[in-house]
């Protein structure tokens, strides 16, 4: 898995690229949120269900099904969200369907069941990248920081890049407009 930072990383580049007009502080605090909620499977192994288990790690949670399911969960929300409900809807359920997408891009671990339920086969993507992040109780190790040098360079600088970029181009455009009426 990527570390839970780099999951709540896409929602807020999101919100450097299209400004808080689009994307209100709830809404990309809720996408943040729905962003890193694929990684709550962790609590199976407690409850004695195995990683390999299509409800353990990297299981239901990390299907595309359950994405989907996050953003009409958004609309119910979104006037608390201050956002329309179809942006409530879009933006979470991408947020969501962010986590296991990154995830297929690691190292390590079993794959991720991206078509559950239809099909409980675990998949990566041809091009793994990042380095599997450890548990918790190994985080802050050299491996810890393995990881996260990783993610800074295959995830971080490249989408605060493209943030940055559009962000650039979205204020570029505004103050444009702006000579042009004044």
């Amino acid at each position: 898995m990527a570390t839970i930072l780099t999951h709540a990383l896409l929602p807020l580049a999101a919100r450097i690229a299209l400004g808080r007009d689009r994307v209100p502080s709830r809404l990309v605090a809720t996408g943040m949120a729905a962003a890193m909620l694929p990684d709550a499977d962790v609590a199976m192994f407690a409850l004695g269900i195995d990683y390999a288990h299509a409800f353990g790690h990297r299981g239901a949670s990390h299907s595309l099904v359950f994405a989907l399911a996050c953003g009409p969960l958004a609309t119910c929300f979104a006037r608390t969200l201050k956002t329309p409900p179809i942006t409530a809807l879009f933006f979470v359920a991408l947020s969501a369907a962010s986590h296991p997408l990154l995830d297929m891009l690691t190292d390590g671990g079993l794959g991720v069941a991206l078509y559950w339920p239809w099909s409980d086969a675990r998949h990566f993507a041809p091009w793994r990248v990042i380095e599997v992040s450890p548990f918790a109780n190994r985080f802050f190790s050299a491996r810890g920081l393995a990881v996260l040098r990783s993610e800074l360079c295959w995830v971080w600088l490249p989408t605060l890049a493209l943030a940055g970029v559009l962000f650039g181009t979205r204020v570029a455009g505004r103050s444009a407009r702006q000579r042009g009426v004044s």
